[in-house]
């Protein structure tokens, strides 16, 4: 049952990485407890290349936290974080882990979400990312374990490598999908694709409209924010 457990663990870190509802953006006492007993199955299996994996990966997740609110609270997107506030000593344990896995096992899906999230804590600043890098690894990713949550986050680097509206067609296959349509997070990325793409007023309608679909204050504050820059 070590695929369950493995589950269990990555939904408690991104249940605290980004709160499903309520005032708090961030419950950092359960990403930190998801990081402990993933450090404890480590110990216990350290020959398993996904359980390191997933170390791996919440550690390079956790290394942006400190970024990703400001002084008021308010959420700062992953190109605009300030990343030296970035825990430099997670994001070196995590790559360290990363690279003593890699190769020695099939790549999982962990081991492969890991690797994406290394390219983007290498990159000294946003413009610096290595996109055609993390399209490459989503391409692998959807092949090894497709899921509508891997095509929405691979249409972000699929405009990022080929331009906006390559992004969107991508997200176009995921319009039917009943598995996101009690999720908010497939109209927000269409919004951020739309104002990339010059699409001003969809980018807008998309934005007011994934701000009612979430339970999160701070999220749907965050997304009226960008809809009113788009209105200015």
């Amino acid at each position: 049952r070590l695929a369950v457990v493995l589950q269990v663990l990555y939904l408690m870190f991104n249940e605290g990485y980004t709160a499903s509802g309520g005032d708090v953006p961030i419950r950092g006492e359960l990403t930190a407890e998801a990081i402990r007993l993933a450090r404890v199955l480590h110990a216990a299996l350290p020959g398993q290349a996904e359980v390191a994996g997933l170390l791996a990966l919440l550690l390079l997740t956790e290394a942006r936290r400190p970024a990703r609110t400001d002084d008021d609270g308010w959420l700062v997107p992953l190109d605009r974080q300030d990343r030296s506030r970035w825990d430099a000593g997670m994001v070196a344990e995590g790559i360290d882990l990363l690279g003593r896995t890699l190769g020695t096992a099939p790549a999982g899906p962990y081991q492969l979400q890991a690797a994406i999230a290394a390219v983007h804590d290498e990159a000294a600043a946003a413009g610096q990312t290595d996109w055609p890098q993390i399209l490459a690894l989503y391409d692998v990713l959807e092949a090894v374990a497709p899921s509508p949550v891997v095509t929405l986050n691979r249409a972000v680097a699929v405009a990022m490598v080929h331009g906006p509206l390559a992004g969107l067609a991508v997200l176009g296959t995921l319009a039917a999908d009943e598995r996101l349509t009690h999720s908010h997070r497939l109209v927000a990325v269409r919004a951020y694709l739309q104002e990339l793409a010059g699409r001003r007023d969809e980018a807008r309608q998309d934005y007011l409209a994934a701000s009612r679909g979430t339970l999160n204050t701070a999220e749907r504050r965050y997304l009226r924010i960008k809809a009113a820059e788009l209105s200015a």
